[in-house]
């Protein structure tokens, strides 16, 4: 297993997509009922890039966007949150970027998402092997990147070349079934990246996913667990949160808000957790500083202009009761 204690570096090399998503205004509103739509920076990992250059961080992004407006656009963004784009390359023919139309509501919330012919998965082992590794902290990747060719085997080939310059591997489970061609093969690719990776993040859902079935979920966390300095966060929704690293594991409750919408509570869970551990915090300020970010973005509009600077989120944690008691 790699060195965790590299991530203090804060710098890192992120896999996956940037697009646009556009939310339905006024927020409330349904999609259909809209009166204007608020485009904004979407795509988990550009997301997480987002959550951690906010918080001082560095973070360079490895994908493809489509070579149009709309690809324009997530390059633009990128440039406007500092997120170095160096390994960005766009594409032509009929891939398109990633775009989420997506409404800032709780109940009965609509998310559609246009992943047909995908730009990002046009990501190739040339993208990944023109990347230097040694100059990164850590490699973080979400699970889309792994959904379909060529883009998997490239994120396996990052993987290789990241563990062989030192770096901890971190994965966001990040299971969307619309992205893949079975559930089974899902499974069997989450499985193999798990093993290879240093820090698992995702669900309680998604790691049942991978054990085969929800009942599972936390025994596969487990098993996880057991092998070097691995950490796992088995995420529960308003449930918290379980962190099983080193032969011990610890529940931590969630911060109650007023929610807008449910989306944008991964990435931010994910980039807060992160730029803590990056900070010095330990294990379990970490998972709270997460938890805290999400808790932050779910009661905004949009999900990149969401992610809190570190002053909000230390203003955040001053005033909040604190996390509920698990």
């Amino acid at each position: 297993m790699a060195d965790l204690n590299r991530i203090i570096g804060n710098s890192f090399v992120i896999l996956g997509r940037a697009g646009m998503d556009l939310y339905a205004n006024p927020p409330g509103a349904k999609v259909e009922k809209a009166q204007g739509f608020y485009s904004c920076l979407g795509g988990s990992s550009a997301n997480i890039g987002v959550a951690i250059a906010k918080h001082g961080g560095q973070a360079v992004l490895v994908t493809c966007v489509s070579d149009d407006a709309i690809g324009r656009f997530a390059l633009n963004e990128l440039d406007k949150y500092g997120i170095d784009r160096s390994y960005v390359r766009a594409v032509g023919g009929e891939c398109r970027n990633s775009l989420a139309v997506v409404e800032t509501r709780l109940e009965d919330t609509q998310s559609v998402i246009y992943r047909n012919g995908a730009a990002d998965f046009e990501m190739s082992m040339a993208d990944v092997e023109a990347v230097d590794y040694s100059a990164y902290s850590a490699l973080i990747t979400t699970g889309t990147v792994l959904a379909a060719e060529p883009s998997r085997s490239a994120a396996f080939r990052a993987f290789e070349l990241a563990k062989a310059a030192g770096l901890p591997l971190i994965f966001d489970v990040d299971y969307r079934p619309y992205s893949w061609p079975s559930a089974e093969v899902a499974s069997d690719t989450y499985s193999r990246a798990a093993e290879l990776c240093d820090i698992i993040i995702g669900n309680d859902v998604e790691f049942g996913f991978m054990a085969g079935a929800y009942d599972q979920g936390l025994g596969k966390a487990r098993a996880l667990a057991q092998t070097g300095s691995r950490i796992i966060v088995y995420k529960m929704g308003e449930k918290g949160a379980i962190t099983i690293s080193g032969g011990q594991e610890f529940r931590t409750g969630i911060y109650a808000v007023d929610a807008l919408k449910p989306t944008g509570a991964g990435d931010s869970f994910m980039g807060g957790f992160i730029a803590a551990l990056a900070a010095g915090h330990d294990l379990e300020q970490a998972v709270l500083r997460g938890s805290a970010c999400a808790s932050i973005v779910v009661s905004r509009v949009g999900c990149a202009p969401a992610m809190p600077t570190p002053d909000e989120l230390d203003d955040f944690l001053a005033t909040h009761p604190g996390p509920t008691q698990v």
